[in-house]
């Protein structure tokens, strides 16, 4: 029972960091989009002084127009695909907790789903970020490609599915024969 307890701390630690994740990729979505409504409202930028915020960009980091628009557009996208995964995870540990144990099909069926979101959502956003990098390219000379700020995580998303897969052995070990769902 020791083993459980562990398993259950973690779950709630794991259901309070995804809520966290999931609240930053919409705060991050939010953002973006009030970044490009802002550059497009206001191409010259904000002014302090006697220096505007966007010369700052374009002058000392090099960053042009259209590599802020692909920044912001890809990071809408990166930021939803986050915002997807963690509250998948959230809901994962949401049904761990209240069933008190792991070992459950659906839970098993929610990891497994996990693990293969884990994989997919960021190979679609950085096919979109890549999209986005081409459309850009097309209006805007010099545009900087934002895809390396998109990461696939198919190693933690092959343990996700492995895991779910432990979960639904232990369950059909556990579960009377009639309890078993069809496959």
């Amino acid at each position: 029972m020791k083993t459980l307890k562990t398993i259950q701390t973690l779950s709630k630690i794991g259901r309070i960091l995804s809520v966290i994740v999931f609240i930053f990729a919409v705060v991050g979505a939010v953002l973006c989009v009030a970044g490009i409504i802002s550059l497009a409202l206001i191409p010259e930028g904000f002014k302090i002084g006697g220096t505007t915020i966007h010369g700052l960009i374009e002058d000392k980091a090099g960053i042009g127009t259209g590599t802020l628009y692909a920044a912001l557009i890809s990071g809408v996208f990166i930021s939803a695909g986050e915002a997807v995964l963690a509250k998948m995870a959230e809901l994962y540990f949401r049904h761990e907790l209240e069933a008190g144990t792991p070992f459950t099909f659906d839970g098993a069926k929610k990891l497994i789903r996990l693990g293969i979101f884990t994989i997919c959502v960021p190979v679609i956003t950085a096919a979109i970020t890549a999209v986005v990098h081409a459309i850009m390219t097309l209006f805007y000379a010099n545009v900087k490609d934002p895809s390396d700020t998109v990461s696939v995580s198919i190693g933690l998303g092959v343990m996700f599915i492995i895991t779910g897969l432990i979960c639904r052995h232990g369950a059909e070990v556990i579960a009377p024969q009639g309890d078993r769902p069809e496959r």
